[in-house]
């Protein structure tokens, strides 16, 4: 795998370069491998088609790094970074050089998977022969087949080129029409999809009229001439595709088949007509598109890389992940499959029951889709989306807005806002209702700019009283046990509720009340004053969960507490129906849980917590850390327990319901503490190698989460902050094309970053902000950001800096009025 060919994240500004390329500098190949299951393939920015190789591997994303891992085709949809089962991966494409059965008889051709797998060359590296850049992806098979993808938004362009002129292959009028009914990865939920896939051959002379051969399969046994799957016996769980035999190039020229492929999520007439987002098969023209795709996003963001070492350039590789999760399809028209193989291509169409027409098909114009239809969407969770879109506020609130729209409309047409989501179905909700957040963090940004951006501020803000307000018939899917939540202000561990799993009850009532939080934000800058203060109280219900009484002390096996009787007082725990406490150690689910549990989902799960122990989740008020602070015994014991959540690898880097605790030493105004723990947790677990990753990507959060430690910043979804620390960059711009401004945070003087993340000149002394001290070294405020600013940072190696001297240098909580 070369991995020198990157994908660029950001723009870099080196000390004498000029026309600088962000795409020469960075590696898709990042978290590929050890669980991170990243998507390496062709894709466009939020583009519905995300089109790449699957191979037999552990890669839920299709792509395995290894080796040994067996190519099984190359198909239209992925999802990148989720666990749960394999997602996607419809209407595979695989090109044979030859059937070698039977002197190369259509009926002899291995069609079914394990018949027609098979290896990659690989390079003296002893790694794969695979290429990935921006919009483009390409590998070497074992067969001397060589493939190459690329995509526009809702269609994809393969190319196939063989080393025997007898794989060459011309362009053909026939066209291939495809649909199947799936199963999502993460629920209970079923989709259609629809496929046009037209051929055309590439080279000198290479001109035909149609296939030689064709037919549908099943498994292994193709049908010479038969023109539809109707006419084989199929069944649920079976390997169902057409085939098709294609003539050598006459002259014997090298030549390649060029195969397009439209996808639909709503009929093929829609993929027929996605497909002609290529209208003239001009392979190297659609890389060149997508290349200013990315080139457009990525370069909203310049750095200034003197004194920075390659690496850390590199792991900005995790920007382009930030867009790829969210994949925007239409309510309405979409795209179709088309046909014209190559000498021998298979369209392979896997997973239950799978209809496969092979027909002529009139030319389809090129739609256009009227902007007044907002998009379903795919992402794995919006509890993983939020730093995704909170990036987006930064540079690409366009995109922000039409996400929105679309939630919005989701909302308008099954009652609540969506969650998970694939292919525009419902999946199994992880926490809380978390797009409640993304809706109040685009609000609070953008209230402004709404009305231009096409969002009506009167269907956002009833979209989230419909989660805050109206329980649904199965929360599982969408929105909250609202009822429960309204009635107690928890939710109990001891009765079953008709609608809903009774599990993650205190994980959930601690996201309900940072979802009410969100809520309350919105009110407030509506004037809606009455909604805002009943949800600012909602917000704080958390009180509800923490039992004081609760503790962890140094002789429990595995606390990693000094031994000296030392005592941690006081956790989130469940409570039954009457009001009186259960009991869950604290170290369920840590590595340290003396029953080695998991808290994965589960429908008979009692314990309360949803992927991480109730440490973790213990260190979870975002919309009041102040409040927890005092709950935790004042800012010194504060700290002393953020120690030990790391020292005693309490702390998950793999998952998300860590991910702010680096962060939290600000609030007890040690934020040299904070700036500390966020690099070393850099350094210790992110790098640019296909293990570059410490857990699967989750559509974009890991690689959002790795951007904004970089910038030496971290977000507050749905408030006016940002929490500020020191960029890896001497300087860092991030320039806002809906505002028309450009924001600078420089470090004044810069020395580099620690190697380990210790110590260095690194921790934040005072803060400027257009020439003019700033009121905290801790956060900017979002006017910052929206009025365009040059940020100075100074720094120092002295760990114990503050926050500063006034009223408002602590970050905002609810209790000390810092969101009124």
């Amino acid at each position: 795998m070369r991995t020198s060919v990157s994908v660029a994240a950001f723009g870099v500004v080196a000390a004498a370069a000029s026309a600088f390329d962000p795409l020469q500098h960075v590696n898709l190949f990042i978290g590929t491998s050890n669980g991170g299951n990243v998507f390496p393939g062709a894709t466009v920015p939020h583009g519905m088609v995300k089109v790449g190789m699957d191979t037999d591997g552990d890669n839920f994303a299709g792509y395995d790094p290894n080796p040994l891992a067996n190519v099984t085709g190359f198909s239209q949809l992925h999802q990148s970074g989720t666990g749960g089962a394999v997602p996607l991966s419809n209407f595979k494409l695989f090109p044979i050089p030859e059937c070698p059965v039977n002197n190369n008889h259509f009926e002899q051709c291995l069609t079914f998977i394990s018949g027609r797998k098979t290896l990659r060359k690989l390079l003296p590296s002893g790694l794969p022969d695979d290429f990935a850049s921006p919009g483009y992806f390409s590998t070497n098979l074992s067969t001397d087949v060589r493939a190459e993808l690329t995509a526009t938004r809702r269609t994809a362009l393969h190319r196939s080129r063989a080393s025997s002129p007898e794989l060459s292959i011309d362009p053909t009028t026939g066209r291939m029409l495809a649909s199947g009914n799936y199963a999502t990865s993460f629920g209970i939920a079923r989709y259609n999809a629809y496929a046009c896939v037209d051929f055309r051959g590439e080279g000198d002379g290479y001109d035909f009229s149609g296939p030689s051969e064709w037919g549908p399969y099943k498994i292994n046994y193709p049908d010479l001439n038969g023109v539809n799957l109707l006419q084989h016996y199929y069944s649920w769980g079976s390997e169902h595709g057409g085939l098709m035999f294609f003539p050598a190039n006459p002259n014997g020229s090298p030549s390649s088949i060029l195969v397009r492929v439209g996808v639909s999520f709503i009929s093929t007439a829609q993929a027929s007509q996605n497909a002609e987002e290529i209208p003239d098969f001009d392979f190297a023209g659609v890389v060149s598109d997508a290349e200013d795709q990315w080139r457009d996003i990525l370069n909203r963001v310049q750095v200034n890389s003197t004194g920075v070492d390659d690496d850390t350039v590199t792991l900005l590789v995790s920007l382009p992940d930030a867009y790829r999760p969210w994949r925007l399809h239409w309510r309405k028209p979409q795209m179709e499959l088309n046909r014209t193989l190559l000498r021998r291509v298979l369209l392979q169409l896997y997973v239950f029951c799978l209809l496969l027409a092979v027909c002529a098909c009139a030319h389809v114009t090129k739609g256009h889709l009227p902007d007044a239809i907002p998009p379903r969407m795919s992402v794995s969770s919006l509890t993983t989306a939020v730093l995704t879109t909170l990036q987006m506020s930064l540079d690409d609130p366009e995109n922000f807005a039409h996400i929105v729209r679309g939630m919005i409309n989701i909302q308008q047409h099954q009652g609540w806002l969506p969650e998970a989501r694939e292919a525009g179905q419902q999946q199994f909700i992880q926490g809380g209702s978390d797009g409640d957040e993304i809706l109040a963090e685009f609000y609070v940004k953008f209230s402004k700019y709404a009305a231009a951006l096409n969002v009506s501020a009167t269907d956002l803000y009833n979209a989230l009283l419909a989660d805050a307000e109206d329980t649904p018939p199965n929360w599982n899917l969408q929105g909250r046990q609202a009822d429960v939540w309204k009635e107690k202000g928890y939710i109990p561990s001891d009765t079953t509720y008709a609608g809903g799993a009774n599990t993650k009850q205190v994980s959930r009532a601690l996201e309900y009340a940072f979802d009410d939080f969100a809520i309350s934000q919105v009110a407030k800058m509506m004037g809606k004053t009455a909604d805002a203060k009943k949800y600012a109280s909602r917000a704080q219900n958390f009180h509800n969960s923490w039992n004081e009484n609760v503790t962890l002390s140094s002789t429990s096996t595995g606390s990693g507490l000094p031994p000296n009787n030392s005592v941690v007082a006081g956790f989130f725990q469940p409570r039954f129906a009457n009001g009186t406490w259960n009991f869950t150690d604290p170290r369920h689910c840590s590595v340290h849980d003396p029953t080695q549990s998991t808290c994965f989902l589960n429908a008979i799960r009692r314990d309360g917590f949803y992927e991480s122990s109730p440490i973790v989740y213990s260190q979870y008020v975002p919309q009041d850390t102040a409040a927890l602070i005092a709950l935790q015994g004042g800012p010194d014991a504060f700290t002393a327990r953020l120690d030990w959540i790391f020292t005693s690898s309490y702390f998950d880097p793999t998952d998300e319901p860590s991910q702010q605790i680096p962060f939290m030493y600000h609030y007890a105004n040690a934020p040299g503490q904070s700036t500390q723990r966020s690099r070393q947790l850099i350094a210790s677990s992110f790098n640019t190698s296909l293990n570059g990753l410490p857990g699967n990507d989750d559509s974009g959060a890991m690689a959002s989460y790795v951007v904004w430690y970089l910038a030496g910043m971290y977000p507050l979804p749905a408030t006016q902050q940002i929490l500020l620390s020191s960029p890896y960059f001497p300087e860092i711009s991030f320039t806002n094309p809906l505002l028309g401004k450009t924001t600078t945070l420089r470090t004044k003087n810069f020395v580099g970053n620690p190697t380990n993340g210790t110590g260095g000149t690194v921790f934040v002394k005072s803060v400027s902000v257009n020439g003019k001290p700033y009121k905290s070294n801790c956060y900017l405020d979002w006017d910052v950001f929206t009025s365009g600013s040059l940020v100075e940072i100074e720094v120092t190696d002295d760990i114990g800096v503050t926050c500063g001297e006034g009223k408002d240098a602590l970050p905002p909580s609810l209790s000390t009025g810092g969101y009124d």
